[in-house]
């Protein structure tokens, strides 16, 4: 199944690799970017891989490092990342936060 990104996943993944380029190492960063690729195939060959989220149905949760996931939904077609998120942050806000944008 083919995987796109949100407008705001595009965003987040970019200052996330440049934040990890600037602040690390271009290996990381690369490191970082090979662990998103490969959860990307994941989904795209087995979207049902991942635990749904509680709330709303038919989100998706991604772990890509202990650090960070991606949310995600299944469309007809193909599979939306929807966001990027840091997992130290507060799990109520971040589900808050999708079930407003995503019911």
């Amino acid at each position: 199944m083919k995987v796109i990104l949100s407008s705001l996943a595009e965003k987040k993944i970019s200052k996330l690799l440049d934040f990890l380029e600037k602040e690390w190492s271009l290996k990381t960063r690369k490191d970082y970017l090979d662990k998103f690729l490969k959860s990307v195939n994941q989904i795209s060959k087995h979207p049902y891989s991942c635990p749904q989220a509680s709330e709303p149905s038919g989100i998706f949760k991604c772990v890509v490092t202990k650090q960070s996931s991606f949310y995600y939904r299944i469309l007809n077609d193909r599979i939306e990342i929807i966001t990027l998120i840091d997992n130290r942050q507060n799990p109520d806000s971040i589900r808050k936060w999708i079930k407003s944008n995503f019911k």
